[in-house]
């Protein structure tokens, strides 16, 4: 017994050693200082590099190559949204689980055989150096050595010489902020980018994409701003005291000091947008619509644009009817439209909101538009390629090839759509004093764009992703909207471009909001879908914020109680009115918290407007005095 105590003292002791071994640091680690992933089953190899820009940084860049590739395509998106996580959406084996997500399209990418290329953008992740908000192109705003379109330049530069399974062609494809970057790429391009594809690009902030649409603020991008330009990585996220925006909007007072409150004048990006209300030089000179016609469209590139885009529904079409002007760009120039949402055309789209499609139009794009046109320029074959217009026409659910979109100003297939007495729409003139139409305006009760509660962007049960689609029967009961209604249409009615409201108006403010929506209002009873009886399902809708009526530069105050011109411009339509259907318009003031509420008296600034300045105004709409001009065909029996 007592041997076996000596023993037991002896482990002990050593027990205690041990222990004290490994207290003291010496326990070997359980994870090795660099794991191998075992992926000899894999059908595709994983690269994560670092590519040396010219000068010294360095871009974080993801690499999957099919185990089968030779002589392969490489498709690239550059993007401030984490390539890490965007190559690694799946836990599997297989390259197209691994990328079934935000711009991947196995359906297109991997079938295709094409080599995934997936990069960070400066300052973004993985990436080195600093983040700018849409780094301004090389020039007035941006005096160092690199932009977009160098750090694309000097990636496919080092592909082409990296990356021995391709086949020296590169194509750069991206939706909203890599749309943005798909263009820039366009700029001084490198000899072996072969073709780009910008999906719902941000093209000009301030005229209609995502920061303001003609001078109006859009609120609801504040958290964007907020994620997007606090950090590197996106640690520091939005907060709310409010479940319903409209009442965090609305207590905040001006979206100034909303972002003032989250701290927001921090982030260089919300500083400038506060010291740039208005379309000054400083957004005119980094509009890619102005600069890439002067730099010439020199690779074939498809313009992707959708028609219920609730973020970005300027861009697309602002940019072809710029480069369309050029003979020299129009070789190089494609257009595809959708019945989508933002970003929409990459994934299923059967259902436009709650509007059945009867097909999925996503996936017809990508079949028969999208496939073709890579693999056009990409591999070493001769598909044929898309038509140059491939437009969707929502309401017979049809698609269509076009030469051409019809041009922005009216011409002899435009058909005007007046103001009527009684609140109606009608084909022909009224008489010259038909009077007006009247409702007060009042910053203190602004016109919900979605009902409340107002659900942001990114949250459960929000309707952010097809607010563009709802029901507009909410507001045309509301006393603040005039809602104007055609007769029963007897014949189909088909329009298609960009609506141009001719609205005179005055206000007893000097200052003001101007919305109008085109919307296609449904029978009250529709056999199919019970659910769509009386529906109003917007066409398109824009805002005009009244400072801006003359001069988007040169903002002026609105003379009380005098009648003015506003010339609202709706995004582009493709759609057909059918029989049994009718059309209305709507006008109001407010469409909040998507778009900051106007005080309707003037400040210099409405950013950062002080409280007392919000009045409510008396709008009066002269019915004589306003039309809609809409690119139609016969004018149909009413």
């Amino acid at each position: 017994m007592k041997k076996i105590l000596m023993v037991s003292a002896c482990a002990l002791a050593l027990s205690q050693h041990a222990w004290a071994r490994q207290a003291m640091g010496t326990i070997a680690a359980d994870m090795p200082t660099d794991f191998h992933v075992a992926d000899a089953s894999f059908d595709y190899t994983r690269r994560d590099v670092m590519i040396p820009m010219r000068d010294g940084v360095k871009l974080h860049t993801v690499i999957l190559v099919p185990k089968d590739a030779h002589n392969a395509g490489m498709l690239m998106t550059r993007t401030p949204y984490n390539a890490a996580h965007m190559a690694s959406l799946g836990s599997s084996n297989h390259m197209p689980s691994v990328l079934p997500g935000y711009d991947n399209m196995p359906d297109v990418i991997t079938a295709g055989g094409y080599i995934r290329v997936l990069q960070d953008i400066r300052g973004k992740y993985g990436s080195e150096g600093q983040f700018v908000m849409n780094r301004p192109m090389r020039g007035p705003l941006n005096g160092t050595a690199v932009d977009e379109s160098t750090d694309t330049w000097d990636t496919i530069e080092w592909l082409v010489h990296n990356v021995p399974e391709s086949n020296g062609k590169v194509g750069i494809l991206g939706v909203s902020y890599d749309g943005y970057t798909a263009i820039t790429a366009l700029f001084h391009p490198h000899p072996a980018l072969k073709v780009s594809v910008p999906m719902n690009p941000m093209v000009d902030g301030w005229m209609g994409d995502d920061w303001f649409h003609n001078g109006a603020f859009r609120e609801e991008m504040l958290p964007y701003i907020y994620n997007q330009g606090a950090t590197r990585k996106n640690t520091a996220q939005w907060w709310s005291n409010a479940y319903d925006s409209y009442t965090l909007f609305l207590n905040g007072v001006s979206a100034g000091a909303v972002g003032k409150s989250r701290g927001m004048e921090q982030i260089g990006f919300f500083r400038q947008i506060l010291a740039h209300p208005a379309y000054d030089s400083w957004w005119q000179v980094q509009a890619l619509d102005r600069l890439l016609p002067k730099e010439g469209l020199k690779v074939p590139t498809m313009l992707v644009h959708s028609l219920w885009d609730q973020e970005d529904n300027y861009g697309a079409v602002a940019l072809y009817d710029a480069l369309r002007k050029q003979p020299a760009a129009r070789s190089n120039l494609w257009m595809a439209m959708g019945p989508w949402n933002h970003g929409g055309e990459i994934h299923t789209a059967s259902t436009l909101g709650p509007v059945e499609l009867h097909s999925d139009t996503g996936l017809y794009f990508r079949k028969h538009v999208l496939t073709p046109f890579l693999a056009h320029y990409l591999k070493d074959d001769a598909t044929p390629l898309p038509a140059r217009v491939t437009a969707y026409r929502s309401g017979e659910n049809e698609w269509e090839s076009m030469e051409s979109l019809p041009p922005p100003e009216c011409d002899q297939h435009c058909v005007t759509l007046h103001l009527q007495s009684n609140h109606g729409l009608g084909f022909g003139k009224p008489a010259a004093n038909s009077g007006q139409l009247s409702y007060v305006s009042d910053p203190d009760h602004p016109v919900p764009y979605v009902p409340r509660p107002v659900v942001s962007k990114g949250q459960p049960d929000s309707e952010w992703r097809w607010w563009l689609a709802t029901d507009q029967r909410n507001a045309a009961a509301r006393p603040d909207v005039l809602a104007l209604t055609s007769d029963v249409l007897k014949k189909p009615f088909t329009v298609t471009g960009e609506p141009l409201m001719h609205l005179t108006a005055a206000t007893t403010g000097t200052d003001g909001d101007f919305v109008v929506k085109l919307i296609d209002v449904y029978p009250d009873e529709v056999a199919e879908q019970p659910a769509m009886g009386g529906y109003q399902l917007m066409i398109s809708g824009n805002i005009l914020r009244g400072r801006y009526r003359k001069s988007f530069e040169h903002p002026e105050p609105v003379p009380e109680n005098t009648k003015q011109i506003y010339p609202v411009r709706l995004p582009m339509v493709n759609h057909t009115f059918l029989p049994g259907h009718r059309i209305m318009i709507q006008i109001q003031s407010s469409w909040f918290p998507l778009y900051d509420r106007n005080p309707q008296s003037y400040v210099d600034n409405i950013m950062i407007a002080p409280k007392e300045a919000y009045k409510p105004a008396t709008i009066s709409v002269d019915i004589a005095g306003s039309w809609l001009e809409i690119h139609g065909g016969t004018k149909p029996a009413l």
